[in-house]
């Protein structure tokens, strides 16, 4: 039985099911689910994330992570984090950096701990050939409170929010008295397919602090509140600090932002469950506040472009062309697609969760 019946059987059973639940199935289902079973990357897949688009992303990432190594105080034992290291390109890439100034950071090499957090079985199998003969050598563990406590942490989680999902509540005509939210949930007809509807609110959602028009989607998403708090914990127990970059807002804001896609291309994400990747976009202003509620600092966001340009992307170019001038097009593309603001330079954005003392963080500097 495929997966779109199995929810449909489900969904017909024991009521409609919210817009987080049906992601969460659609991705990690053990039997159908994307990430799973079929996560497919890379331009001949169905996405493409900033490390496939060329090295320069990993390895500038590399160098934050030695740079803020060195503001940490270089310590004798740290442990290097990336949480959903994807196929492992962008760790590969930053430990090739790492090792490339090792003669300005002696004992970097000798003090990381590597260790991947990733869920998704054909993943880690991705990550552990390409990382086969990598120094340090990695070691997985199953989630934040699976970290020992007794180092320092520098982590790294490029595009991990957006893969965790959020319910979507929709406001609603009424008096000021009324309850002017509904839930938007996935229900079945009596054919089978699965559909979009609204169900009445339970009081576990008194809205935003914010106007909302009525028929805009508003979404929050517990799962990405709930690794905020966690990270923030860990950062501010162990000293150090955690790097996010994704695509999502800076602020508080309305908005339906599910999508599916499947070979570089939007499809209608209740068509073919387990087929596609789900996403939904970050929201740092909740992840971030939950991070402070928990302990750590914060900085604020800053566009994926404008973060980059400040750890040397444009320089890195350079020096990469003149190396390769038959490459010189293909890597003024790569440079385009990371920082130009039509690309991926202002959608895609960058903060960091660092612990509570007087550490200024790479990239983040006014």
């Amino acid at each position: 039985m495929s997966l779109k019946a199995r929810l449909a059987r489900e969904i017909a059973l024991t009521g409609p099911m919210t817009v987080a639940d049906y992601v969460v199935r659609c991705l990690h289902d053990p039997q159908d689910g994307y990430y799973a079973t079929r996560p497919a990357l890379g331009e001949g897949g169905d996405f493409i994330t900033a490390p496939l688009v060329s090295q320069m992303f990993g390895e500038l990432l590399g160098l934050w992570v030695v740079e803020t190594w060195m503001r940490l105080g270089a310590p004798e034992r740290f442990r290097l984090v990336e949480v959903g290291p994807g196929d492992g390109t962008l760790m590969e890439d930053a430990l090739r950096a790492m090792a490339g100034a090792a003669r300005l950071a002696p004992g970097l090499l000798e003090a990381c701990d590597l260790i991947l957090i990733e869920p998704s079985a054909p993943l880690r199998a991705m990550q552990a050939k390409r990382l086969a003969n990598a120094d340090p050598a990695p070691r997985w563990a199953a989630s934040l409170d699976r970290i020992e406590t007794d180092a320092p942490v520098i982590l790294i989680a490029n595009e991990v929010l957006d893969c965790m999902p959020a319910r979507q509540f929709v406001r609603t005509e009424g008096a000021p008295s009324a309850n002017l939210w509904a839930e938007r949930r996935i229900g079945v007809t009596d054919d089978g397919d699965l559909i979009f509807g609204l169900v009445a609110t339970t009081g576990d959602f008194a809205g935003p602090n914010i106007d909302v028009e009525p028929g805009q989607v508003w979404e929050i998403s517990e799962q990405q509140a709930a690794f905020g708090r966690d990270l923030g914990r860990l950062i501010a127990e162990t000293s150090g600090a955690a790097l996010l970059i994704d695509y999502g807002r800076d602020r508080p804001e309305a908005g339906d932002t599910l999508q599916a896609l499947k070979r570089h291309a939007k499809v209608d994400p209740l068509a073919e469950p387990g087929e596609a990747d789900l996403t939904q976009w970050a929201d740092f202003p909740l992840a971030l506040e939950a991070a402070v509620r928990a302990g750590a600092d914060v900085t604020g966001c800053r566009g994926q472009g404008d973060f980059l340009r400040a750890l040397g992307i444009e320089a890195r170019a350079e020096r990469l062309a003149a190396a390769r001038p038959d490459a010189a097009p293909v890597i003024a593309r790569q440079l385009d697609r990371l920082i130009a603001p039509d690309q991926m330079g202002t959608l895609f954005k960058a903060a960091a969760i660092f612990s509570p003392h007087s550490l200024s963080i790479p990239g983040f500097e006014t």
